[in-house]
């Protein structure tokens, strides 16, 4: 049983990063994007009521969040482990996730955080938004979305540091190279996954 976070900045390759692992620990990639999506598809009350902030194009509020976020760990799937990928945000979110758990008997084995040149990943995001025609992805939007999540994760690494579960991985070079290094890192904390 394996319980990973992973987090980065916007354009790190977090999403791409997180099936790797997921796939190679034989555990469920769980971001909160799909949570959302999953639960307004279908229609549940915590899904319906996320759905009102989402088209207002608000952020779902942290008591809602956590609530999705328990159920679904809550489901079979997520029982032998999971990786989660865009949660926690907050240290009020870590502090929740730590309820979770602890209701469950057990705790995350390690946070991996990958690191990212802004310029990089500045000109990696705005490559990204060409290719898929988002006009909206502007340089100064970009760079806003970065000191936002920089300004977010602060606590949130500081507190996985102090409790030595942060496994800082560089994630600029080629998605093999940076999952290679990730499971390296891992492994280092005796944590290996099953081909």
């Amino acid at each position: 049983m394996t319980r990973l976070v992973i987090i980065g900045p916007p354009g790190a390759g977090k999403g791409t990063q997180a099936r790797g692992i997921a796939d190679r620990f034989g555990i469920p990639a769980i971001s909160t994007g799909d949570i959302f999506r999953e639960n307004v598809a279908n229609k549940t009350d915590l899904g319906l009521e996320a759905k009102r902030y989402m088209d207002a194009g608000q952020y779902v509020p942290d008591d809602l969040t956590n609530a999705l976020v328990r159920s679904r760990l809550g489901e079979p799937d997520a029982s032998r482990g999971f990786l989660l990928d865009g949660y926690p945000r907050t240290t009020d979110q870590v502090r929740e996730l730590d309820e979770i758990l602890a209701d469950n008997g057990v705790s995350l084995d390690a946070v991996i955080e990958l690191e990212a040149d802004q310029e990089v990943v500045i000109q990696r995001l705005l490559g990204r938004a060409a290719e898929q025609g988002r006009s909206d992805d502007t340089e100064d939007v970009i760079r806003t979305r970065l000191q936002v999540y920089a300004k977010q994760t602060a606590g949130l690494i500081d507190a996985y540091g102090e409790r030595g579960l942060i496994v800082a991985v560089n994630g600029i070079g080629s998605v093999a190279e940076v999952g290679e290094n990730i499971l390296a890192g891992l492994a280092a904390r005796g944590l290996t996954g099953e081909v």
